[in-house]
């Protein structure tokens, strides 16, 4: 049966944005609220941004007013996520999001006021600074790249349609992109996105899967030059961007704000590349043999290793498993799992016109809210752990620091979520001793958390890194371009043990990250500090959970850098990421060992 529309969708499995706000009338007094903050701060600082006391004085101003329209932008974002069939959540967020670069644009002055002081005024600042004193340092750091605050009013009065490819992207995906059901096995199946995606990738019937894989890839195919399209804009913009600020590179400026190397961004690519595509390419092997497949091709890389033993679990039933999972975080934050269920922080709907994946957002002053699809999976019950490890950091750094501390970097970003998979992989095989669980476990953790987050978004980084040469060079890319940039990667990775089937070049038509900058690698980077100090929690107990505690709740106070060592991961070198790929392999060896186990005693 084909997905429900949004308003037949049963309310316990929907997030509560009111939570945020009561009504959609109390987000418009906040919106108000905001109106008024920006015409007062224009009056009182504009143009007088010259002592330590008056910049600080207006950077608490600027605090609330980044609260408010981090309050009114989610809020209102956040239901057309869950809907993009709903013209009325389209038109208030567009009106709600008009409204904040139109005052993001007027206090635009605030920035370029305070760049023009001398180093001394700033250095007095940043001392009495407070919350404040990040957000003032950044502001020496981004110094040599700040344009004339004329053309820096301009910039964020047009933010919004700076935005437009993302938004192209959206709807064609989620609005405009209507499946056919397709046929396999004399029966036809309805078919979408998310049941795509969530499901029939994961389907054991070959016939299923592929005729599946198949339908799917048609129908992306004919949607292919306008999100090429839009996606060239996108990186062009981008590029523009960079020169205008005098950046020499697109990458450099986007790896300016994730306030990392160069060398760490390519380090992740390279090394995963070179390095685990061997181990992966046994693990394709196996998944051939174990299914007894005519040729092992892109569409079957994530069945299971064995699907017989993939339990069933409903949303009820995944409470014990995270809540037993993540109690060695300790009892706050097990209580904040209960209050996740409780209060509805999760939308577990599967409908029409919502976003595919899964996120998690998390405005300051308020809880979590999370964005998945329940497919009844053991991968649903990692997915949501996943994203509560979001919402743990957030929660813990959204208490200790002010709002402009908690941008901590996305290079880092993702190592909060992956090591709650770990961490529930870790107590689901201490739980039960048998082999055949545990061969079970270890693939989970394969096939959802190391696959999706070392294979499938390294493949992408790999594949925007060549985008982002075209582009740095002055080129541009088209639909043909970027498939075959896309298929030479796949090919690179897989070698002769995975057929690059027709389809599988289009996977650069699926992820929304290419439009987030250098994104997509920032998930190996942070499943990789993950992986270390899981290794040290297993070895070290309390101990390195109380570090992690101290890492999280650091927020952005400190770099990637810093916080991997307040978590005594050393990043700067090659080791932390060739000992997570040796784990990955060490894990697929005792797969296959256990597979044999398996076999033998079945004789």
């Amino acid at each position: 049966m084909s997905l429900a529309m949004r308003n037949e969708v049963p309310v316990e499995l929907t997030w509560d944005l009111s939570l945020i706000y009561p009504t959609e009338e109390a987000m418009y007094r906040d919106v108000e609220k905001m109106k008024a903050l920006c015409a007062s701060m224009e009056e009182r600082f504009k143009g007088k941004l010259t002592t330590p006391e008056t910049i600080c004085d207006c950077l608490n101003d600027l605090q609330e007013m980044t609260r408010l329209m981090t309050l009114t932008g989610n809020y209102t974002d956040l239901a057309v996520s869950v809907d993009y069939y709903d013209s009325h959540n389209q038109e208030r967020n567009d009106r709600v999001m008009n409204i904040i670069s139109d005052i993001n644009s007027r206090l635009s002055f605030i920035n370029s006021e305070i760049t023009e002081q001398s180093e001394e005024t700033l250095k007095a600042s940043i001392a009495i600074a407070g919350g404040s004193r990040i957000y003032l340092e950044d502001i020496l750091r981004r110094k040599p790249h700040q344009l004339h605050p004329e053309t820096e009013r301009a910039l964020s009065a047009l933010s919004q349609t700076l935005n437009t490819p993302y938004q192209i992207y959206n709807m064609t995906k989620l609005a405009d992109m209507k499946f056919d059901s397709f046929h396999a096995n004399n029966k036809d199946y309805p078919l979408g996105y998310s049941l795509f995606e969530d499901d029939y990738e994961y389907e054991s019937d070959t016939q299923i899967r592929r005729s599946a894989f198949d339908a799917f890839s048609k129908k992306l195919a004919q949607y292919e030059n306008t999100t090429a399209a839009a996606y060239n804009s996108q990186v062009q913009t981008e590029k523009t961007m960079a020169t205008l600020r005098g950046f020499e590179s697109v990458f450099d400026s986007l790896l300016f704000d994730q306030k990392v190397s160069r060398e760490l961004y390519d380090r992740q690519i390279d090394l995963i590349t070179t390095k685990l595509s061997v181990h992966m390419r046994k693990y394709a092997r196996l998944l051939k043999k174990i299914h007894k497949l005519d040729r092992m091709t892109f569409a079957d890389l994530k069945i299971s290793v064995d699907p017989e033993y993939d339990p069933k679990v409903t949303i009820e039933g995944s409470k014990e498993y995270i809540e037993k999972g993540l109690s060695i975080l300790g009892p706050e934050y097990v209580d904040m799992v209960r209050e996740a269920y409780r209060d509805r922080w999760v939308d577990f709907a599967k409908n029409q016109g919502k976003s595919t994946g899964g996120f998690c957002a998390s405005p300051y002053g308020t809880n979590s809210f999370i964005l998945l699809s329940w497919n009844d999976r053991m991968a649903d019950v990692f997915t949501l752990a996943h994203e509560l490890g979001h919402a743990g950091h957030f929660r813990a750094c959204n208490s200790a620091q002010s709002i402009f501390d908690t941008d901590v970097s996305s290079y880092f970003v993702e190592a909060p979520s992956t090591m709650n998979e770990l961490l529930m992989a870790h107590y689901l095989l201490q739980s039960n001793d048998d082999k055949r669980f545990r061969r079970w476990v270890l693939s989970c953790q394969i096939s959802n958390t190391y696959y999706h987050n070392f294979v499938t978004h390294l493949m992408e980084a790999a594949y925007q890194r060549e985008v982002y040469r075209i582009i740095d060079n002055g080129g541009s890319v088209q639909a043909d371009t970027l498939s075959s940039i896309m298929k030479k990667t796949l090919q690179d990775f897989w070698g002769d043990d995975v057929e690059i089937c027709d389809g599988a070049e289009l996977t650069w038509m699926r992820q929304p990250h290419y439009y987030m900058g250098l994104y997509s690698y920032t998930y190996s980077a942070g499943l990789t500090v993950a992986t270390q100090v899981c290794k040290r929690i297993e070895k070290e107990g309390q101990t390195a959970v109380d570090d992690w505690k101290k890492v999280l709740a650091a927020g952005s106070t400190l770099t990637p850098v810093e916080l991997a060592a307040l978590a005594k991961v050393d990043i700067t070198t090659d080791a932390p990421l060739l000992d997570t790929i040796e784990t990955i392999g060490d894990m697929i060896d005792e797969i296959c060992r256990l597979t044999d186990e398996l076999e033998e005693e079945d004789k």
